[in-house]
């Protein structure tokens, strides 16, 4: 009967003793859960904030493209618009010597 009790009590010392160690690491794991679901949660955030900068700088660059290329058409349409005024006195001036 003795011996049964003790057996008992060293049972049961034994198993608070693992459901104590279980609990402890247990938190312990979780609390390093918790940091890296925080560590993934600020590198996605960081993660946004570069591809929204980067996106905004594209656009930038994009704009200033755009009107880079306005003013090279522009300038392109004055030439030909040059180009097209003297073959205009070209053809006059050939017109006046045929006729002369």
């Amino acid at each position: 009967m003795v011996k049964g009790l003790i057996t008992s009590a060293i049972k049961k010392v034994t198993l608070e003793l693992i459901y104590q160690v279980v609990n402890e690491r247990t938190e312990e794991i979780i609390t390093k859960i918790d940091e890296v679901k925080k560590k993934q949660e600020d590198d996605f955030r960081y993660l946004v904030q570069k591809i929204d900068t980067d996106i905004g700088n594209v656009r930038g660059e994009l704009g200033q493209l755009r009107n880079e290329i306005k003013n090279e058409i522009g300038q392109l349409r004055s030439e030909i618009s040059q180009l097209n005024q003297r073959i205009d006195t070209i053809i006059q001036m050939l017109m006046n010597l045929k006729n002369n």
